[in-house]
């Protein structure tokens, strides 16, 4: 503790203009200072009075931070024309200038891997582009694992990684030793090293894409707040500046911890909070100053923080618990002050010292270092950590990219992402966990606090599979049966939505206990899948996305977005959204209810996602139609199982039998004297029934079909169950096997597209296109011989040591006991028998190309045994 003693006088104006000058002239160029002052001198009005302020703009980015900049330098350089930048103060002011700066190609998430890679690699090259020095180091990084279940965390993400160009690799003690020296080994077992992971200078990073920017084309303005955002009819945005108004196709609100105050400009409360993240740099380390090379970073994950050497010193940052963190909630209800930019907080040695101590356990030269600085400064976090990236609901046009906890590594990447997104009228690739509409108003304030906390506080916590998080809920989103389930389920969470996962009974351990391999609900969902296989289940689906698009144009409309024909009145099909490309941007399910009037059934995960794409065509076409979101309206129970019908039948006059109901017709009926609308559909491949009910209502129906099957052995069953039931039937998901990384040919959608239909569907000409050209991968069925553990999606497939594919989604098959998964492999490797390995905890387990699917739907089954009876008969 005496090397802390009177360190928190050195906070506040020393600390600041120390950073300032580390942060912002080390390693700049003579040029890089004077081009920065030009932007800077005086009040600000000169330097915008000294260009032509533009009236119109193809884009205006509003916020200079790394990431705003980053998506001006990507538009320009792509060739797009007037594109604006704005911002308020100056360049790097917020949460950039007093960035860490670090760099890695490690994230657990599958698609922001690419994020992180592109970002790299751009960095790697930028200095020569731009003539901008940009203070990148690339000492690599080693995440340290000192427990059994850190490492089987290694190992689940090698699993990952593999078919990712990302260099990463497991290392024993022996070499993260070698590579950093001054560690104390007592407690590590092994590490994940990162050979190209290091840091960056956050100020010279941004000072070099805004010259990149201004080299292609773009305008930053700058000191250009904005004060206010007005929608015209024609989708353009009048953005209004002390300077004047400029007229544009689109805005992105890249704001960092102003984006809430940009959002409130136009109506919309975007879930971000400032937390107050410290981290401290030592003065000469002797021992860190004779080495030869500098030492790689590291993140003790059991001590949750991250070192680097910083000069000749060391600098770390920890991540405190979520009890200690603090939040700066004064921002969300009063606004950030005036005038803050490059300020930072004061700093609270206390907060941290728990970390402090074990990083001087785990590199006990810091026992003896001098600390010179404590950084305290407000970085943006989501409920969920991930950003807010791409076009927004409900305003056509607005765009955000806002949220970013780690904003210097996504800066590069995202800058990419939404430039070719913005140019090309899709994403580049499936990114649906960044989406900013993947909240709601549901996200109120309480629940965004609660999840920040709980965020930042788990930051380094072990990554399990299948992992919940349970502050902040539940949220507003309950179902009309949560009350009535909560006390029997292991609930999951869906798009603020609580859902029964799997149900215990008496005897059944009923904790939350993750793991990597087969855990405490293996046995009873593998009751649940029997229930329904041989008798009858209940389900609460009632996070599904509901909208009704009715109106003149509905037919019209709907015909462009979906590939596959409309269905008639009565009936309900299968259908998806396509991008221009052909890619599978959305699955839904269509019942047209009336003339006119279709209900748009799609997942929890994309139901905001779905209903911008729909939205934004019926806007940019001009459609006469009305679309309405009736998701919180609507209630869902699924009732499945060979004695589905027994039950339904005993609650209402309506012939439930095949001739009268048949496969896939929509009925408004009388159950239990409430009236809703019942779908017959194959629930994962078994005969079953989806109600749609008034919320109100939802409870009296679920308790009178529980007691009408009660002679038929009926039970609950939950999600888990459900994905089973559907990967043995050979049942795509979207999200896993389609996305916007998926056309529909090689995903096996080929029954649902019809190209032959006369409406120009979008992405149809493209699609077209594939045909004719051939696929390259293709979707297959796999069995895997596995022990305690099964596949579940993402992981890498290998032939003869060679990387050939990936799993998208896998699980146990309950019915045939075995794992399996659907994977893509190269067409050349997809016939059925084809062997191929599936990497699984740091082992390659056997596996084989199978025919699809391994157990018939309960329709097909019907159909054979009437054909089969027919057929005797004759």
């Amino acid at each position: 503790m005496s090397m802390m003693s009177g360190i928190l006088n050195l906070i506040n104006g020393h600390l600041r203009r120390d950073l300032a000058a580390r942060r912002g002239i080390t390693g700049i160029p003579l040029r890089s200072l004077c081009t920065a002052r030009k932007q800077t001198d005086g009040d600000g009005s000169s330097s915008v009075l000294g260009k032509r302020w533009k009236d119109t703009a193809d884009t205006v980015i509003i916020g200079g931070g790394c990431v705003g900049v980053s998506i001006a330098y990507h538009l320009a350089k792509a060739g797009v024309k007037d594109v604006v930048l704005l911002e308020k103060s100056e360049l790097t002011a917020g949460s950039t200038w007093h960035a860490a700066g670090l760099t890695a190609y490690y994230h657990p998430g599958i698609n922001l891997k690419k994020v992180h890679y592109y970002s790299i690699k751009l960095y790697e090259s930028l200095e020569a582009e731009t003539g901008q020095a940009v203070g990148f180091h690339q000492p690599g990084s080693i995440r340290i694992a000192s427990t059994p279940d850190r490492v089987d965390e290694l190992r689940y993400q090698m699993a990952r990684a593999h078919w990712h160009p990302n260099p990463q690799w497991i290392i024993t003690p022996e070499k993260i030793l070698e590579l950093f020296p001054l560690l104390n080994m007592d407690k590590v077992i092994a590490g994940l090293y990162n050979p190209g992971d290091g840091h960056i200078d956050p100020y010279s990073l941004t000072m070099a894409l805004a010259a990149g920017a201004r080299m292609y084309g773009a305008q930053i303005y700058n000191p250009a707040p904005v004060t206010g955002l007005t929608p015209t009819s024609q989708g353009t945005w009048d953005v209004q500046t002390p300077h004047g108004t400029i007229r544009a196709n689109r805005i992105v609100n890249a704001t960092g911890f102003w984006a809430r105050e940009v959002g409130k400009l136009i109506g919309f409360e975007h879930p971000t909070i400032p937390v107050h993240h410290q981290y401290v740099v030592t003065a000469t380390v002797p021992e860190v100053k004779a080495l030869k090379k500098e030492l790689p970073v590291i993140r003790d994950l059991e001590g949750s923080y991250y070192l680097r050497q910083e000069r000749d010193g060391l600098l770390f940052g920890p991540y405190e618990e979520m009890e200690k963190m603090v939040l700066q909630d004064s921002w969300v209800r009063d606004g950030v002050p005036p005038g803050f930019g490059k300020e930072l907080f004061e700093s609270d040695l206390d907060r941290i010292m728990d970390h402090v101590e074990m990083a001087m356990e785990m590199v006990p030269v810091l026992k003896n270092a001098d600390i010179i600085n404590i950084v305290s400064g407000p970085i943006t976090y989501t409920p969920d950590l991930s950003p807010m990236v791409g076009p927004h609901q409900g305003a056509r046009n607005y765009w955000t990219a806002i949220g970013f906890g780690y904003g210097v590594i996504h800066a590069g990447g995202i800058g990419k992402f939404l430039s070719d997104w913005i140019r090309n009228g899709e994403p580049p690739y499936d990114l649906i966990e960044c989406d900013p509409n993947r909240y709601g108003k549901w996200t109120d304030v309480p629940y965004m606090c609660a999840k920040a906390r709980e965020s930042y506080g788990f930051n380094n916590v072990v990554g399990f599979p299948k992992e919940e998080r349970f502050e902040g809920r539940p949220t507003i989103r309950t179902s009309g049966v949560y009350e009535l389930l909560k006390g029997k389920c292991s609930m999951g969470f869906h798009a603020g939505w609580e859902q029964p996962h799997w149900f215990y009974k008496p005897g059944d351990d009923a904790a939350y206990k993750p793991s990597f391999r087969r855990t405490n609900w293996f046995g009873p969902v593998g009751r649940e899948c029997k229930l329904v296989m041989e008798k009858v289940g209940v389900i609460d689906l009632s996070p599904f996305g509901k909208f009704i698009v009715k109106g003149a144009d509905s037919h019209k409309l709907l015909d462009r977005l979906f590939a596959n024909n409309m269905p008639k009145v009565g009936l309900t099909n299968i259908s998806h959204m396509l991008t221009p490309n052909g890619r599978v941007y959305a699955e839904v399910t269509i019942t047209q209810l009336s003339p006119g009037e279709f209900l748009l059934i799609t997942g929890s995960g994309s139901e905001l996602h779905d209903l911008r794409w729909i939205e934004k065509e019926a806007a940019d076409g001009g459609y006469d139609v009305d679309i309405t979101n009736v998701t919180e309206d609507l209630g869902v129970l699924g009732v499945a199982g060979p004695n589905a019908r027994n039950v339904l039948q005993k609650l209402t006059q309506e012939d439930m039998s095949d001739a009268g109901f048949k496969f896939l017709q929509c009925k408004s009926i009388q159950l239990a004297g409430v009236t809703l609308r019942a779908i017959r559909i194959s629930y994962s491949g078994e005969l079953g029934w989806e109600m749609y009910i008034d919320q109100n209502n939802m409870a009296t129906v679920y308790q009178a079909i529980m007691a009408a099957g009660q002679d038929q052995g009926i039970d609950n069953v939950g999600t888990y169950a459900m994905n089973s039931l559907r990967l043995e039937k050979g049942f795509r998901g979207w999200g896993a096997e389609m996305n916007c990384d998926t056309n529909p040919l090689e995903a096996g959608l080929d029954y649902f597209i019809k190209l032959n239909k006369p409406a120009d569907f979008i992405g149809k000409a493209a699609l077209q296109k594939i045909k004719a050209e051939g696929l390259k991968k293709k979707l297959c069925y796999i069995t895997v011989e596995t022990d305690d553990v099964d596949p579940e999606g993402n992981e890498t497939i290998w032939l003869n040591d060679k990387v050939v594919g990936n799993t998208t989604s896998g699980c146990y098959s309950y019915s045939i006991q075995q794992s399996l998964a659907f994977c893509y492999l190269p067409v050349e490797l997809s016939s059925v028998g084809q062997k191929v390995e599936v990497e699984l905890m740091g082992k390659r387990y056997p596996a084989k190309v199978v025919q699809e699917p391994l157990l018939l739907t309960e329709p097909t089954r019907t159909r054979l045994q009437k054909k089969k009876a027919k057929s005797t008969t004759a």
